[in-house]
C-alpha cells in the first residue's frame, strides 16, 4: 500500500471527478464521457492516470468503452424510497438494496468468510440419514439437539449453568425479541439501554411503546456508574439491556473492572438484565468473564443469533432464560415458528465437531486485518476530520467527527455518489451520536478503499457546520 500512496493518488481525484460527472442531476440514459486526452488537459494529469481511473470504473461496472467511440456511462436513476424518503433508517435499508450501491452501512461479519458451505454439506448428509418420513415434527422451542448444545456452551459453572429447557430458538432475532417484550410485559414499561444501540433493537422497542432511557458509553467503553446508580434510584426501570463483552456498534470492549462494578450495582438493585451476546463471539481477545457470569442467573436473560458468525443460512435467534418458562413456551407455541429440524441439527453438528470454533479463529483474524486497513487509512488521510474508536472486534468501525458538521449533508452527498454510510443518529432515540458514523469494513480491494476514504473525506470537509443551518448567515 505504501508504494501506491507515494504516487499522490491523483487517480482518486480523477475518479471522484468522473463519478460526480456521471451522477449529475438530469443525466439520463447513456452518457458520453470525455476522452483520455480531453481529461488529461482539463485536469492537468497524465493520460495513464486517466486510464487507471477509467479502468477502476469499468471494473465496478459503472463505465464501458466502445471501440473508436470512447467511454460511456449509464446514468443511475434517482431513487426515492417508499414514504418520501423522510425516514433515515428506511432510506438506509432501501438504498442498501439498490444496484451499484457501495454499502458501508451494514454489519455483516460472516460475509468475510461465511460458514454456509460446510453447513449445507452437513445438512445434506443428515438428509440422507434422516429421510423425510423418519423426521420428527418440528419442536416449537427449537430442536433439542441444538438447545442441548447451546445450554452446554453457555454453562460456565455449577451456579451459572443452563439446561436445554432454558433455551428457546426462533426463526429470527426479531421474532425472539418480540416474544421477550410480550413475556416481560415491557409495553409502556421503562427500559434502560446502553447507547449507541443496534437500530433494529431500538425500532422494535419504539414499536411497542417502550419507554427507553439511554446510558451513553464513555469513549473507553465504560459506563458512568454514578449516572447508572442515579437512574436506577429515580426511574422505574423494569429491565436493562447491555452487551456481553463487546459493545456494538461502538466496537469497544466492556472493561472487566467496570463490568464488575456495573454487575454489583444491578445485583444490589435487583434489576432484570437482558444481555446482548450477538457479537460476543467476535471479540478479538476472548479473555475475561462475560457480563452474564457476574450476575444473578435468576434475573437474567441472554439473547443472540448464529447469523453474525455463520452466515445468512443460519438466521435463527435464540434466548436463554431460567425463569418465565411457562410464558415463554406458550408464546413460542403461539408464534409457531417453522424451523427446519435438519438445519438446526446441522448447526449443532458444526458446533459439536469444533468446526465453528475453528471458523471463528479465521473469521476474527480476517476482520481484524480489514479493520486495521481501514483504521490506518482513516488516520493517515482523514485524521484532521475524524477520530476512530479503536475497534476490539466485529466488522464495523465507530467514528467521531472532529468538527460539528451537518452529518445529514455528509450522508446525502455520499448517497448521490452511490456510497452508503450509517449516520450515528440511527443508533439513538434521544438524538445522541449526531457527530458519529458507523462504517462496515467488509469487501473492497486497496484501490476501492482509497477511493471510498477520499469520497468520505470530501463529504466531511465540504459539509456545512451543524450550527450553520440554524444561522444561515454563518454560511456566507
Amino acid at each position: 500500500m505504501s508504494a501506491s500512496r507515494e504516487s499522490g493518488f491523483a487517480y482518486q481525484a480523477v475518479y471522484r471527478y468522473l463519478t460526480q460527472l456521471i451522477d449529475e442531476p438530469g443525466n439520463q440514459g447513456a452518457i458520453r464521457l470525455p476522452s483520455l486526452r480531453q481529461l488529461s488537459e482539463r485536469l492537468n494529469v497524465s493520460i495513464s492516470t486517466i486510464q487507471y481511473a477509467y479502468a477502476l470504473l469499468e471494473k465496478e461496472g459503472r463505465v464501458y468503452s466502445v471501440a473508436k467511440s470512447g467511454y460511456f456511462a449509464q446514468a443511475t436513476p434517482s431513487f426515492m424510497p417508499p414514504g418520501g424518503g423522510n425516514d433515515l433508517l428506511e432510506t438506509v435499508c432501501v438504498s442498501a438494496r439498490c444496484n451499484g450501491m457501495r454499502v458501508l452501512s451494514g454489519d455483516d461479519p460472516a460475509a468475510a468468510q461465511p460458514l454456509d458451505s460446510p453447513l449445507l454439506m452437513v445438512e445434506r448428509e443428515l438428509l440422507r440419514q434422516y429421510p423425510r418420513y423418519l423426521q420428527t415434527a418440528a419442536q416449537p422451542c427449537g430442536e433439542l439437539e441444538l438447545r442441548t448444545l447451546l445450554a452446554a456452551r453457555y454453562t460456565a459453572s455449577a451456579t451459572h449453568c443452563w439446561h436445554p429447557e432454558d433455551v428457546y430458538i426462533g426463526a429470527d432475532l426479531r421474532g425472539v425479541l418480540e416474544i421477550l417484550i410480550a413475556v416481560l410485559e415491557l409495553r409502556h414499561a421503562t427500559v434502560l439501554i446502553e447507547s449507541p444501540c443496534d437500530w433494529a433493537v431500538l425500532r422494535l422497542l419504539q414499536s411497542f411503546d417502550v419507554q427507553v432511557i439511554e446510558l451513553p458509553l464513555q469513549p473507553d467503553g465504560t459506563f458512568d456508574t454514578e449516572q447508572l446508580e442515579t437512574l436506577l434510584k429515580i426511574e422505574p426501570v423494569r429491565l436493562i439491556l447491555l452487551s456481553s463483552r463487546l459493545s456494538m456498534p461502538h466496537g469497544s470492549r466492556f472493561p472487566q473492572d467496570n463490568r464488575h462494578a456495573v454487575a454489583q450495582l444491578l445485583i444490589g438493585h435487583g434489576i432484570w438484565v437482558l444481555e446482548n451476546d450477538c457479537h460476543g463471539e467476535l471479540l478479538d481477545d476472548a479473555g475475561g468473564q462475560p457480563l452474564r457470569e457476574l450476575l444473578d442467573p435468576d434475573r437474567l436473560l441472554v439473547f443472540s443469533s448464529f447469523e453474525k458468525h455463520i452466515g445468512v443460512e443460519a438466521p435463527y435467534g435464540f434466548v436463554l432464560s431460567r425463569q418465565w418458562r411457562n410464558a415463554l413456551q406458550r408464546h413460542f407455541l403461539l408464534r409457531s415458528f417453522r424451523l427446519s429440524p435438519i438445519r438446526q441439527k446441522a448447526i449443532a453438528r458444526l458446533y459439536a465437531s469444533g468446526r465453528v470454533d475453528q471458523h471463528l479463529v479465521i473469521l476474527k483474524r480476517l476482520l481484524r486485518e480489514r479493520r486495521s486497513q481501514w483504521v490506518q487509512l482513516i488516520r493517515e488521510r482523514l485524521g484532521d476530520v475524524l477520530d476512530v474508536v479503536e475497534p476490539q472486534g466485529g466488522a464495523t468501525i465507530w467514528l467521531q467527527s472532529r468538527h460539528a458538521v451537518a452529518m445529514d449533508a455528509v450522508f446525502q452527498r455520499l448517497l448521490k455518489q452511490n456510497v452508503l454510510i450509517a449516520p450515528g443518529e440511527l443508533f439513538s432515540i434521544q438524538g445522541l451520536h449526531a457527530q458519529n458514523l458507523r462504517l462496515g469494513v467488509i469487501g473492497g480491494d486497496e484501490e476501492a478503499l482509497l477511493i471510498l476514504v477520499g469520497l468520505l473525506g470530501d463529504a466531511l470537509r465540504l459539509a456545512p457546520r451543524a450550527d450553520a443551518r440554524k444561522h444561515p448567515a454563518c454560511m456566507q
